[in-house]
């Protein structure tokens, strides 16, 4: 029974986690890397050199599938001015098979990069990002733009005792954002 739970939630977060990772949202830090997430997560030495290695192996790929689907994109952009619907229709094919090719990418390395935390880490690292999110929201509520909005990296955990994992799983990284 518990295996189960716990499969269905592993399944769920994943599902979340892919959802949650557009580029407004995603992490747009080597989190990993960051002395506030290191401590609170309780990342050891090993397991921040391993997430690194994911990150970096995945990166030719992700930076590769990303030009692809700006190219897609500014072709669509393009056609759109010239107003031939059958072109734009099939071009919105192109662009949605690169953007779902790119996801494909990203989803296999944070699937890599959770399989280096301990359950509890994970746990810890999805309340960590829905702080940060929310703190982020406020920002942008008070009239920042996410460039501008102040850095909410430097607060750690704050609240994280308070705080729960309610399923909805973070972002590992805003690749898809940083490969261009």
């Amino acid at each position: 029974m518990l295996h189960t739970n716990w499969r269905r939630w592993s399944s769920l977060a994943l599902c979340a986690l892919l959802l949650s990772a557009s580029g407004a949202s995603a992490q747009g830090f080597k989190w990993w890397q960051a002395d506030s997430y290191k401590r609170e997560l309780g990342l050891t030495g090993d397991q921040s050199r391993r997430l690194e290695e994911i990150f970096q192996n995945a990166l030719p790929s992700l930076r590769t599938q990303k030009k692809v689907l700006d190219q897609a994109e500014a072709e669509f952009e393009r056609l759109i001015e010239r107003g031939d619907d059958t072109t734009v229709m099939d071009q919105v094919g192109r662009v949605e098979v690169a953007r779902a090719e790119l996801n494909k990418t990203r989803a296999l390395m944070l699937l890599r990069m959770r399989r280096t935390l301990t359950t509890d880490q994970w746990m810890k690292f999805g309340a960590l990002h829905q702080a940060e999110e929310a703190e982020r929201r406020a920002a942008q509520g008070r009239g920042h733009s996410p460039d501008t909005a102040p850095d909410t990296k430097s607060h750690g955990a704050k609240g994280l005792e308070n705080r729960s994992a309610d399923g909805k799983a973070p972002s590992a990284t805003g690749a898809d954002r940083r490969a261009k």
